[in-house]
């Protein structure tokens, strides 16, 4: 049993007892052994020396798991590295909201008179007195109902009509605004006017708008493929019977439209809508001439005077040079700004189809003349009759342009 008092000799001899060669036999007389040195507690008799301290094992963690032996390691395979995430591109930032304007300043908007109807009472009653006593009653309801049949014709792609003019004046925003409420009031689907004239347009005034907010320009960078229609009006103007307006301007001097801008625009928004009217520039300028190639008809406004005469009819010749398909879908309108024009007005028409183009003569009204708001149920008998029929020419034109 080791001494208590004297344990580090104890440890000394049994180190060198296990590295000594071992006995002979139990109970037999051992080998000599040298006397091992007195240690330093011996030889002192009071100092000890303490005994040398180990670091302490590290404890092992709960989640270590024993390392197997390198023949019992398993191979994993080896891991492939992570795809590099490539950012997606920033999204085109759309324009900001504009404020909406008013179509007229308040302060004009008291200078109106009160719209007045498009022929005089006594015109109208002659009128009615002749239908009750001759037979043509018959006749017209049957030539309204062919014409309503002519606009309600389906379409499988929208259509584009272009309207313009040589001049300014010459009724260009007028017969647009016609050609739409015509097309809004007969078919079923959606209508479209585009006002791609910025230069101070009149067309949301024609048709009744009294604010405005987004433009044409401001939509050629909004307007999406995945957009539904309800997304795409919103940013539209309603108007009566399913039919939207499109601004060129909120009725300030600005940049004009250029030719990218507006073809963005009508391939856009061409499958939302049936029947698509464009009030467009003045001829030669450029966006009108890229409208009425990219078309499918083409109305031609004139006034019913010597010079606008001569003037349409130069444009005529300059389009007979183009291919055939441009003077056959083209319609001539001569619009009489006053009761009594100072031409014949059929011998001009005459000489205008000469070239090849279509012509419609609208008459002279008192409730067109004096501009405003367009209100078909003030418009005489005879000018809500050669619009309807001038509307359902031009569409029957257009569906022969695919």
């Amino acid at each position: 049993m080791p001494n208590g008092d004297n344990w580090q000799g104890d440890v000394l001899r049994d180190l060198r007892g296990a590295s000594g060669p071992p006995a002979a036999g139990t109970g037999g007389p051992s080998a000599s052994v040298p006397p091992a040195p007195p240690s330093a507690a011996q030889a002192s008799g009071s100092e000890r020396i303490p005994a040398p301290t180990q670091p302490p094992a590290p404890a092992p963690t709960p989640t270590s798991a024993p390392t197997p032996a390198p023949h019992q390691q398993a191979r994993t395979p080896q891991q492939a590295p992570a795809p590099q995430q490539i950012p997606a591109p920033p999204r085109p930032r759309r324009p900001s909201a504009p404020d909406s304007r008013a179509v007229v300043d308040s302060a004009l908007s008291g200078t109106a008179r009160r719209p007045q109807r498009g022929e005089p009472v006594a015109v109208r009653a002659a009128r009615a007195v002749r239908r009750i006593v001759s037979s043509s009653a018959a006749r017209e309801v049957a030539e309204l109902t062919r014409t309503a049949e002519a606009l309600q014709q389906p379409v499988t792609t929208g259509r584009q009509i272009a309207v313009t003019s040589i001049r300014g004046g010459a009724g260009k925003t007028t017969v647009a605004a016609l050609l739409g409420t015509a097309y809004a009031h007969y078919r079923q689907d959606p209508v479209l006017l585009v006002e791609a004239d910025p230069a101070l347009g009149s067309l949301p005034l024609r048709l009744g708008a009294e604010t405005l907010r987004w433009t044409t320009a401001d939509l050629a960078d909004i307007v999406e493929p995945q957009m539904s229609l309800l997304d795409v009006t919103g940013y539209l103007v309603q108007l009566p019977e399913n039919a939207w307006l499109l601004p060129g301007s909120q009725g300030q001097i600005g940049a004009m439209l250029d030719t990218s801008t507006y073809e963005r625009v009508m391939v856009a928004l061409r499958r939302y809508f049936g029947v698509t009217v464009v009030d467009c520039e003045t001829l030669p300028a450029e966006v009108a001439r890229v409208a009425l190639s990219a078309s499918q008809a083409r109305v031609l406004a004139a006034p019913a005077t010597l010079d606008g005469v001569t003037s349409t009819y130069a444009v005529l010749q300059w389009m007979q040079g183009l291919p055939r398909h441009m003077i056959d879908g083209t319609v001539v309108v001569l619009s009489s700004t006053v009761a009594r024009p100072g031409i014949d007005v059929e011998a001009a028409a005459e000489k205008l189809r000469s070239t090849g183009a279509g012509v419609h003569v609208l008459p002279y009204d008192r409730h067109l003349a004096a501009g405003g708001v367009l209100r078909t149920e003030l418009l005489a008998r005879p000018t809500r009759l050669a619009a309807t029929r001038l509307a359902a020419e031009v569409f029957q034109l257009s569906q022969k342009r695919r």
